[in-house]
């Protein structure tokens, strides 16, 4: 088995080769593991940046200063290079590939150490475990998580929805309260497992039908662990500040932080609501409410195509979605609703397939809709009814809904924070599947490229502390998130001149530029153009 220290000693060649000739400074088996010299440390918390060398040992920070005396067994020449903490993100989809591949490379070419699963609702745990009577726990999915060995750290939510669906199943009802108190214990018991907080999808069934009381009272648990409410909203586009003000309200009635998931506007009619979503947030800060919230950098989002569909019609799951979508009585009112949702956003042409489940529907991968649809002379709402049917529900969409302006304010404000909500891929190997949303790759290079450098939406520091300590303390993990003697040593090195994402809707499958090394846990995870040691671990609160 490789070992840091045997990787380490290796490194002289390997980084050497890398950097070029002065890199390695000096090669020496004592103690500091690590040392990043001379580079310009950003530490997370938003004060300005200074010229220092980093020192690491084991998994942790154990020197900052300028000129250290101690020779580390590498020493990586950081000059000219942003040394900054590893990238956090607070809402990811990541976990969907690392049992098929821990590499998570298109997280750690773009400096990601750190992604919070377990979003929109939807969590691996609790649910019916295959190989057992009773449910699966959130301590089993982490000690899963410990055994494939990530590159990055994984910490997860507890989906209520998932809890819902282990209760209730899909039925579009309110819990009894038995059901209720058995929901609540099995938060309690995520919780107790090392859950970082709950979260929400009320615009996927079945957490669409929960009401706001069961809301209240599956995050109350959240208050005396000092835990966040993590919510993909019931809407985001024409009942957008309804759905802030719900959100608020299950803060206030749980007595817990919330975090507002994604925030969008979606639509260019509700383009200008945002300054109102302002208005409420500020409002609940106020009074005292911990209200934050994240943002992907780019203008369309990611879902599944039942998402264009009324949650009314997937009440009882998809067998009676696809028996109303047949039903006389229901169907004229099924395909006017999904075509006025599609017509929100811009039309069918907005619409881009980027997943099907069954290989005779490849064809319309990375496709727009419209488009596709008109092809085959077909109307756009039968294509996309007939690609739900033949994969069973299982298709998944790009949207195109949102403002440039929108995401600079959202990005800007005091309270908003980078997540990705994406997926981890990589260009070969298992985990290349379909056309994903290109966020998965680029979202913390994009931001340091675009909204840093080249429009200036945020300075290198602002744009650091969103995408560390900031996302960091929204689950309590604040031994990670910044620089500090002490802190776990999850860095990433990166030139600020040349640092962007590569990665676009029409070819996701291209990895950021400019990120000169990811460390995760003291470990050199990624060094430019080269994998190194998977060093992640499941995060336990």
């Amino acid at each position: 088995m490789t070992t840091r220290r045997h990787f380490l000693g290796q490194m002289t060649v390997a980084v050497g080769g890398v950097f070029g000739a002065p890199t390695i400074l000096r090669s020496a088996p004592e103690a500091p593991d690590l040392i990043l010299r001379g580079g310009v440390i950003i530490d997370g918390l938003g004060r300005p940046r200074f010229q220092a060398d980093l020192a690491i040992t084991g998994d942790r920070i154990t020197a900052i200063g300028r000129k250290l005396r101690e020779q580390g067994a590498v020493e990586i020449d950081c000059r000219d290079r942003i040394v900054a903490p590893g990238f956090v993100d607070v809402h990811s989809h990541g976990d969907g590939t690392v049992f098929d591949d821990p590499n998570q490379e298109s997280l750690i070419r773009q400096g990601v150490t750190t992604i919070i699963v377990g979003a929109d609702g939807s969590s691996r745990a609790p649910a019916m475990d295959p190989d057992s009577d009773a449910p699966l726990t959130i301590a089993a999915v982490l000690e899963r998580f410990d055994r494939v060995g990530p590159s990055t750290n994984i910490g997860t939510l507890v989906g209520l929805g998932s809890v819902r669906e282990l209760v209730i199943g899909e039925a579009d009802r309110p819990a009894t309260p038995a059901e209720l108190r058995r929901m609540v214990t099995l938060v309690e018991r995520a919780l107790a497992d090392g859950a970082l907080g709950t979260s929400s999808g009320l615009e996927y069934t079945p957490g669409a039908f929960a009401p706001l009381e069961e809301l209240v009272a599956l995050c109350t648990p959240l208050s005396e662990r000092g835990l966040a409410y993590h919510t993909h909203m019931r809407n985001e586009d024409d009942a957008l500040i309804e759905a802030v003000e719900e959100a608020i309200a299950v803060a206030r009635g749980a007595k817990c932080g919330l975090q507002i998931a994604h925030l969008k506007t979606q639509g260019p009619r509700n383009w200008p609501k945002l300054d109102t979503v302002f208005e409420r947030i500020g409002a609940a800060r106020a009074t005292g409410l911990d209200v934050a919230f994240d943002r992907y950098p780019y203008l369309a989002y990611h879902t599944g195509l039942t998402n264009l569909f009324p949650a009314w019609t997937r009440d009882g799951g998809m067998t009676r979605f696809f028996e109303r979508i047949e039903d006389r009585a229901t169907a004229d009112r099924i395909r006017a609703e999904a075509n006025e949702k599609a017509a929100l956003i811009g039309g069918w042409e907005n619409v881009q397939i980027s997943r099907v489940s069954v290989a005779e529907d490849e064809v319309v991968v990375g496709q727009r809709l419209g488009s596709f649809a008109q092809q085959l002379s077909l109307d756009p709402y039968d294509v996309a009814v007939g690609l739900l049917r033949r994969n069973d529900g299982s298709v998944s969409m790009i949207g195109f809904a949102m403002s440039e302006e929108n995401l600079e304010k959202i990005l800007a404000h005091p309270q908003g924070m980078v997540a990705s909500d994406g997926t981890a891929y990589a260009i070969s190997g298992p985990a290349r599947r379909g056309s994903p949303h290109p966020r998965g790759a680029g979202s913390f290079a994009r931001v340091l490229g675009r909204y840093v450098r080249e429009r200036k939406t945020l300075t290198l520091e602002q744009a650091v502390q969103k995408m560390t300590a900031l996302p960091a303390s929204r689950v309590g993990i604040t031994s990670r998130g910044r620089l500090a003697i002490g802190a776990y040593a999850d860095v990433v090195v990166f030139d600020a001149d040349r640092v962007t994402d590569r990665a676009d809707f029409r070819d996701p499958f291209q990895y950021a530029e400019g990120i000169t090394a990811t460390i995760v846990n003291g470990g050199l995870t990624f060094v430019d153009g080269g994998r190194g040691l998977r060093t992640g671990r499941a995060l336990r609160g």
